[in-house]
């Protein structure tokens, strides 16, 4: 499948230092009014996830912003425009299989670069979220956005971070939503939940981001 990636190296918050930062609105490629988030491509705004008061940063570039806090918020919206190959390729390979090749030729090589040992812990299919959505979960040993935070128990061990990642097609645009479970490294050794309840936890995350996404149709998506 022949996908337009370019800039998806920027896709992940392990390189969101190179990134321009909230205390800087001119430097950002979107635009910020009152607290929301306008996306440069113009595909959506969402209602800021973060707080000034916790620390909160919003930093992006042309296709991706992250929203972080000082706590246990780290999430990046992503969102590439297809061209009419890609536009094919979805016609003929259906939502679900799109959505599978796309997140595993493409989203984890990308974690990869960073976090070689990453792995797919599931995919779950969703055909009722905006018109068919993936949601994988991923673990990347060493990987965390987090492993600097000091943990309850101070625990400094290596830990193994987990990132639910959302993805669905809307308006000729590829959406990637990207979030780690921080109190899987926060917690230390009184961590106790189960893979179920880790699961249903990032779910409930990325379905109140993407509740707070609204979608603007930009011409360039016609």
């Amino acid at each position: 499948m022949k996908l337009r990636v370019a800039g998806l190296l920027f896709l992940f918050p392990l390189l969101a230092g190179l990134l321009c930062a909230q205390s800087d609105p001119a430097a950002l490629s979107g635009r910020i009014e009152g607290h929301t988030y306008y996306s440069p491509t113009g595909a959506y705004r969402i209602t800021i996830p973060v707080l000034r008061e916790l620390g909160g940063t919003v930093n992006d570039t042309d296709n991706v912003v992250t929203f972080e806090d000082h706590f246990t918020v780290h999430i990046s919206i992503a969102t590439f425009p297809q061209d009419a190959t890609q536009r094919w390729e979805l016609s003929t390979r259906g939502i679900k299989d799109y959505l599978t090749v796309f997140f595993t030729d493409f989203v984890v090589p990308d974690f990869q670069r960073m976090v070689p040992a990453i792995s797919i812990e599931s995919i779950t299919f969703l055909p009722k979220t905006q018109g068919g959505a993936l949601i994988a979960y991923t673990l990347l040993p060493g990987g965390s956005m987090f492993g600097d935070r000091p943990t309850i128990d101070g625990d400094t061990r290596g830990h193994v971070a987990k990132r639910g990642n959302l993805l669905f097609v809307r308006d000729g645009f590829i959406y990637v939503i990207s979030t780690e479970l921080a109190e899987r490294i926060t917690e230390g050794t009184s961590y106790h939940k189960t893979t179920a309840e880790e699961d249903q936890f990032l779910k409930d995350h990325l379905m109140d981001i993407l509740s707070k996404m609204t979608f603007m149709k930009p011409a360039a998506a016609q």
